[in-house]
Parts: C-alpha cells; structure tokens; sequence
C-alpha cells in the first residue's frame, strides 16, 4: 500500500502538495498526519467529497510499503507514519522545499530544491508528464503556492513558483477561492495570542539587526502560530521576528527574517527544527517558555552576521575640493573622474558638499570663475563607516538626498555613498557578495584567488609573480597584477599578458626586477612605465598607479600619479577592474572595487562610468571583442550608453590608426565574425569600413572560421599576418576604388595593399576554374591562376566554394601543386653551359606545368624536357 502524507499542523502548501502527488501516484492513499491549520480544516469541510482524504486510524499501518512525504522529511511532523517510514523495506519518495536537518530521512527518490513551495515542484513534475489537471485542482495548488509566498511577495518566492501559478491560472485556477481562504480573519484565540505577543514583545539590536522575540503561553492550542508571526512581521516592520508560545506540553517556536545576514532556519536547527533563511519552525517537548527564549538569544548572537554598512559600499577614496577652488575647476573634476558630486573639505574637515547641479547653475550665471564655498551646501548629511545600509537608505529617503560622505570619528572623509551605491545593494548586486574592508584607509579584500594562480599559471609566471612580490616588499611598495591577466585566470585560462601596477616606482621596482632576473628593461619615463622583457613571448609591463583622464571626448589620455583604485577606474570594463596582491603576505589577494568579478560570474560586459564610451570611442569596439570572445552580454545599461555613443559618431573623431589597431585585435579572434556581425548590428560598420556593403561579405565571413581551421588541417599555411585573410574577405566584394581607400585609411603596407587587391580582381575567375570539369580545364592552368592570388586568399576562396566536393577538388589542386615542385632548378640549366636570364625563369615554368598536366613523371623527363626547351629557345634567338 502506497500513502502520501504531509507535517502536523498541515498548511495549504501541505495539503496541496498532497493533491499535487496523488496526480504523480494516483493509486496512493492521501493521510492527514494530525493537526490542520485552520483554513486547510474549513477548505476540507467545504470540499471533503471531492477530495478523498483519511487519517492514520483509517487505514492498516501494517501494510503500508512506500510512504511520499511532502512539504517535509522530519519522521517527527508526520505523526505515526513517522514510525512506518523508520521501519527497513518501506520506500520512500521525498518532494519538499526545505534544506536538510539533523534527523531527516532519506529517500530512493529525492527532489529538494530551494523553490517558495513544495507544491511548485510537484507542478513542474505534472506539467513534464503531461498529466492534465482540473480547475479545482488548479485552485488548491494555487493556495499552495500563494500560501507559502505570501502571494508572490516573501523573500523566499522564486521565478518558478510564479512560473507554476501562471500555468495554473491558464489551467483555470480561481483567484476568488484562493483570496477567500488564505484572508481568513483570526479567530478570537488567535486575536488574544497576537495581543498578548504584542505586549511581551523584546526588542533587540544585535550586530546592527532589528531583532524582536516575543512569547507567550496558553492553556490550548492555537493553531495558524505562523500566521500570527508574519502579522507581527507586518506591524513592527523589523529585521527579523521569533514568537515562542507555550502550548500544552510545547513551547513553539516561529521565526521571520527580512535579511540575508540573519537565516532563521540555521538558528532553528538548534532546536531541530526546520525551514528557509526566511521562515522557519521549531517544537522544543517539555520546555520552558524562558529558558528556551534566553537560549534562543544566545543563539542568534551567534549567528546573526554584521549587516552590509557603509564601508562595504562606499566609492573610496574620496575624491575632494577646498572651498576656495573655482566651480569651473570643480567641474573638470566631476567630469574627469566621473563623480555627479564632491565632499568640500578644510584642513582635512568635512565642511560641505558641491553637487554637478549646483556647478551647472553656477556656470549658466557665468559664475564659473567663483569659489565652491559660495554654491557648496554647508547642511552636510554624514555617516559613520559602521553605519548599517538599512539605515543610510532610510536617511536618503527622509531627508531627500543624493549622496552621503562617510566620515572618520575625527570629520575626515574616507568615502562616499551614492543612491547607486545604494539601489545596487538593495536589488541583490552586493548582498551576497564578500565585499571589500577597509582597514588605515586602504582596501584588502578578503578574499584569495592564490590557489586558482597556481592552478592556471605556467610555473615560470608563477615563480616571477611571487619573486616580484618579494622585490617590491624589499623596496617598501605595494604592487599588483592587474586586468586582463586577473580576468583570464578567473576564466580558468593561463595567460601570459602580465599587467604589474605598483603604488610607488613601477620604474624603479622594474629596474631592480630587471636585475634579479638579469633580463632587460624598457623605460618611459613619461607615463612612470616599464617592460621587462624576458622573451620575445614573455614581456612584462609595470606601472606605476595612475589616473587617466580625457581634456575632450576621443582626446589621447593624459595621465597623472594616482591609487590603485584610480588606476583601475580608468579601465574599460569592470571584469578588466580587478588586481591581485602579490606583496608576499598578501599574495593572491583579490581587490575589486567594481564588482568585476560579479559580473565575470554572470558574463555582462559593463563599464565603471557613464561617460566611458565618449572619453574613448575605442572602447565600443572592445566591448563586442569580448562580449562575443567570451560568449558574454553587454550590460543593458552599457548597451544603452554605446548606442548612444555610436548615434553620436563618437567614432568618426577617433583617429584611422587606434581604429586600426583595434580592428587588427578582432580580425584575429577566433570570433572574428561574429564580431564583426555585431558591429554590422550595432551600427558601427559604417565608421570602420565605409563604403563597403557588409551582407555582402557575411555569408563568406561566416564560413571563414572554418575554412582557416581546414586549411591548417590540410597543412597548408595561412598567413604569419592572421588578420589579413579576414582583411581580404571582407574586401572582395568591393570596388577597386573602395577597398583602395580602405587600404589607405588604415596605412596598409604596399604588399599587404597588393594582395588585398589581387584577391579582390582574382578571386571571381578563379572560383569559375575550378568550377570547370577537369576536361575543360588543365590543372597547370588552374595552378597558375590560382597563382595569381594570394595565399591569405585560399580561406576566402574555401568559403566560397559550398559543396564539399570543390571544396575536396580544391584540396587536391593545392596538393597537386606542392607535389609537383620540378626536383630540378636553375643550377642543372647552368650546368648545360647557358647563362642565367629570363630563359631560366620561363623553361622552369615551362616544366611546372608539365608536370601538374601529367607530363613529366621523373627526374630523367625533367632533364630532357629542359635540354630540348633551352635548345629552341636558343636556336629561336640565333634566328633573331
């Protein structure tokens, strides 16, 4: 005998995961384990012919073989079939949305996954076997559904349980019903319970969390504890909630957490009870209501984690003005760094703060030239680092302000709070992260990545970033590998593209690094850089931290000393924005300031400011670099800001050459075309290739990948320039005169010009030949045709040619041609007594072309095809 069974005290989601399961094993028997909530009770007694249930006195425990627990695994919240499924040879299936407690059974069939309800689960496996549900069926998995949500809106309510109510709804769910029995009033014993919580109510302020713990006894049960928690929830409005009551030989316990940093499951596993980090419940037998309250405290401050404050969000350091700096300087520095406003500071004393709006009035009066005092708001709102975010996001609400200075006991300010900083951390972006301390003023994070270092990095890498870390711990610095490097390790890439930046002399730390290692250093004492170059593979650049700011939009950078978390704000992307110490006690140390590596997990290309894409057009090309290189997707809001860019014609004011070099970064790519087609959809292919028509080259830049990939297979040589077969590609069909000016915008060399146009005027021709049959058509004509057209040309040619027989026929031509080298050359004609000229070159062609005819088989036919050609050319010449 088969039964399905829920927890004591059944709630809707209980009672319809049971319904939900009979669908999956309709020949089990439904059993109510004891106690129901009261609108489960007054549901049942409305539909009890209708849906089928029985208690365990109704049936032959003796008999039963498989039990399917839902909404629970406790063998203690399900009454007497608890013991059942204790007993060796009952199987047992498990559908429940709880995580695991001490003392859960175990099933041959499990399916625990953190959904808002149970009844979610069993919806999604009804819907997977096609089984058809009626509307009353709908309805009570709705209540389900909605019951342990809060109608959707708990923190606990996941995609799929809204995902499982829209099904439901088409399947024919009433609303109506659902809204009538989960807004059932309290009863009178329910209303006498809240009161008295109410009134027994101690509040708490446990590591920056509002917590309350109320308790109370009575001499009955009261069924619906859980609905009486989340009411109390609702009045006080605090962190988190725990109400005890005593009831009968029971203290009960039901807690409610608002907040990632307090999981009232794991502190209810104390008392072995069970839940989410948001709700959960515990039974204590034989208890005493104050002692299992006090014990109950002592566990929360256990467990509850300081909450994110100021210091985990805040942009620092601070960037500040003095009071007698003029707006217009003022606003160079918003502009160049980005800020939308600066704290005003004196004798290193917060004494106000300067907003972009109040230096945008200031210059519309032509008041540029006077001093910040004079427009700066002198009422400065400031915060302590320790203050928790909760409160700082009431403080902007109430009193209406954009941004918050946090300062030192002493008014110093050591950072700032925006309603950036802020509505990140509110919709998820930094909660659950690790995020960065603050300890004398400088940023250490507390997490380290040495372990994926070591995993990724060739030994020789290792070994240097561990020496270098050494040097500079002797030279009192502080140094970092930093940007693509760190990015490409986290990928689980090695990478060779060594960025160091140094808070110091990154000259002075390359040059003692260059005599460690007795190896070579380049110097540019102008931007405070360096190489150290071991190889031509391995190349070393050193910086020192620096900020890089634009005087006009597509302006060169110009550059200044700065922090290390200046120097990676002026980066492009925020997964391009992380560092690694490698300071000996700090090695491996991951510093991110921008949440990088956030958005390296979740593969978004997004950049640190708004203005990033008109400082440096150059870097709309990059973002779809990578975007498509990692298979990642520019972030909405970055995507927004490039379109903008780009509608602008940022591009068009942004030199040929860094274009240039850009370009040649992508052409390389294993996604090149891909890339490409992505600039075509953005709108960009305009400003990089004018002139040329780019549908009429993608079906061609589409195969291009795969016919290079060929071609090496073959082992055929491409080009020692890999951009260059995509460069051609993308040229062929276009006009002589465009791809000339294409040729030229870019600087090409005279060669590279050449080959690009010899495909462009060859490739047509040749295609058609090779088309030919074999009968109309010699293989030495095809050769010398072929010949005519670069080798960086085959790849395009190969994409050309679809089916896979020319594709196969244009194998062999190439075979052909490297198989049938004349083993003889112009030593043997030498030999005969001519003298080197034009001759040689002609009979030597001459007898190429026997031989890829078929011709000419050996060496011996070669010699005496030679002697006999030079013969007549000799004699044609003495008739002359």
């Amino acid at each position: 005998m088969d039964v399905i069974t829920t927890h004591t005290n059944t709630d809707m989601d209980g009672l319809a995961s049971m319904v939900a399961a009979q669908k999956l094993y309709p020949e089990a028997a439904m059993v109510l384990p004891g106690k129901l909530a009261r609108n489960v009770e007054e549901f049942l007694s409305l539909h009890k012919d209708a849906i089928i249930f029985y208690s365990a006195k109704q049936i032959d425990l003796n008999k039963v073989n498989r039990v399917i627990l839902v909404d629970t695994k406790s063998p203690r919240r399900v009454g007497p079939i608890g013991e059942i499924a204790k007993k060796n040879g009952v199987d047992i299936h498990i559908y429940d949305h709880h995580p695991r407690a001490d003392g859960d059974l175990s099933g041959s069939v499990e399916l625990t996954e953190n959904v808002g309800a149970t009844v979610t689960l069993l919806v999604e496996k009804i819907r997977e076997a096609g089984l058809p549900i009626t509307p009353l069926e709908a309805t009570i998995f709705c209540l389900g559904i909605y019951g342990d949500t809060g109608s959707l809106m708990f923190t606990n309510t996941t995609t799929r349980d809204a995902e499982a109510v829209a099904y439901l709804l088409k399947s024919g769910a009433n609303l109506a019903v659902v809204s009538e029995f989960l807004g059932r009033p309290m009863t009178e014993e329910q209303k006498s319970l809240l009161k008295n919580l109410l009134i027994n109510a101690d509040r708490h302020q446990i590591n920056g969390v509002k917590v309350l713990i109320s308790r109370a006894k009575t001499d009955e049960f009261v069924v619906g504890l859980a609905m009486v928690t989340h009411t109390i929830s609702e009045i006080e409005r605090l962190d988190v909630v725990f109400v005890l009551v005593e009831m009968e030989d029971r203290v009960h316990i039901v807690g409610r957490s608002s907040i990632p940093q307090a999981n009232v499951g794991e502190i209810l596993k104390h008392f072995k009870g069970g839940g989410h980090a948001g709700a959960a419940s515990a039974t204590v037998k034989n208890g005493d209501l104050d002692e299992v309250a006090w014990e109950l405290l002592d566990i929360i401050y256990n467990n509850i984690r300081p909450p994110l404050c100021a210091a985990d969000i805040m942009t620092s350091p601070v960037k500040t003005v003095g009071p007698e700096m003029s707006i217009a300087e003022a606003g160079q520095i918003m502009l160049r760094y980005g800020h939308t406003g600066l704290p005003v500071v004196k004798d290193e004393k917060l004494i106000g703060v300067i907003s972009r709006r109040d230096v945008e009035k200031a210059n519309h009066h032509g008041l540029g030239h006077a001093p910040v005092k004079g427009f700066m708001s002198v009422r400065v709102v400031s915060v302590p680092s320790d203050m928790p975010v909760s409160e700082i996001q009431e403080l902007m609400i109430n009193r209406d302000i954009g941004r918050v200075p946090v300062v030192e006991d002493d008014g110093r300010p050591i950072g700032i709070v925006s309603r950036t900083d802020l509505l990140r951390t509110l919709h998820g972006e930094i909660q659950s992260r690790h995020r960065i301390v603050y300890k004398n003023g400088n940023h250490v994070s507390r997490r380290n990545i040495s372990w994926i270092m070591r995993r990724n990095l060739s030994p020789p890498v290792w070994s240097f970033l561990k020496e270098a870390g050494k040097i500079a711990d002797g030279l009192g610095y502080k140094v970092y590998a930093a940007g693509g490097m760190i990015r490409d390790i986290m990928l689980g890439q090695n990478s060779i593209d060594i960025d160091l930046v140094v808070e110091g002399d990154g000259i002075k730390l390359a040059q003692a690094i260059g005599e460690a290692f007795q190896v070579k250093v380049r110097k540019y004492r102008q931007f405070g850089t360096a190489q150290v170059i071991f190889s031509d593979d391995l190349t070393i650049d050193i910086a020192t931290a620096r900020v890089e700011f634009y005087a006009y939009p597509a302006a060169l950078p110009q550059v200044e000393s700065s922090s290390l978390h200046q120097d990676l704000y002026r980066r492009d992307f925020t997964i391009n924005a992380m560092a690694v110490c490698l300071n000996d006690k700090k090695f491996g140390s991951i510093v991110d300031f921008f949440d990088g590596r956030d958005d390296l997990d979740k593969g978004l290309i997004r950049i640190l400011h708004n203005l990033s894409f008109i400082e440096d057009p150059i870097r709309i090309l990059r973002a779809v670099r990578f975007e498509q290189r990692y298979n990642f997707e520019i972030e909405q809001q970055t995507l927004n800001f490039l379109k903008e860019a780009v509608r602008q014609g940022v591009l068009a004011k942004v030199s040929p050459e860094r274009i240039w070099e850009e370009l040649k970064h992508i052409l390389v790519e294993k996604e090149a075309s891909r890339m490409l087609r992505r600039l075509e959809g953005l709108k960009v292919w305009l400003f990089i290739f004018p002139g040329v028509n780019y549908w009429e080259v993608d079906p061609v830049l589409r195969d291009l990948p795969g016919s290079i990939d060929l071609i090496k297979k073959w082992g055929f040589w491409v080009s020692n320039e890999k951009w260059l077969p995509y460069f051609i590609a993308l040229l062929h069909w276009s006009s002589a005169e465009v791809a000339g000016q294409i040729c030229e915008r870019y600087h090409l060399s005279r060669r590279q010009t050449e080959k690009a146009l010899a495909a462009l005027h060859g490739w047509r021709e040749t295609v058609a030949m090779i088309w030919k049959s074999p009968e109309n058509v010699k293989v030495s004509q095809l050769a010398k045709q072929l010949m005519t057209m670069p080798r960086e040309s085959y790849p395009m040619l190969l994409a050309i040619l679809e089916e896979d027989w020319i594709k196969d026929r244009f194998r062999q031509l190439l075979n052909t041609i490297m198989d049938s080298k004349p083993s003889i050359n112009g030593k043997y004609i030498k030999s005969l007594g001519y003298r080197p000229g034009p001759a040689f070159k002609e009979t030597l062609d001459a007898l190429w072309q026997e031989r890829l005819d078929g011709n000419i088989i050996n060496e011996e036919q070669e010699k005496d095809f030679v002697r006999q050609y030079m013969a007549r050319l000799a004699e044609g010449d003495a008739k002359c």
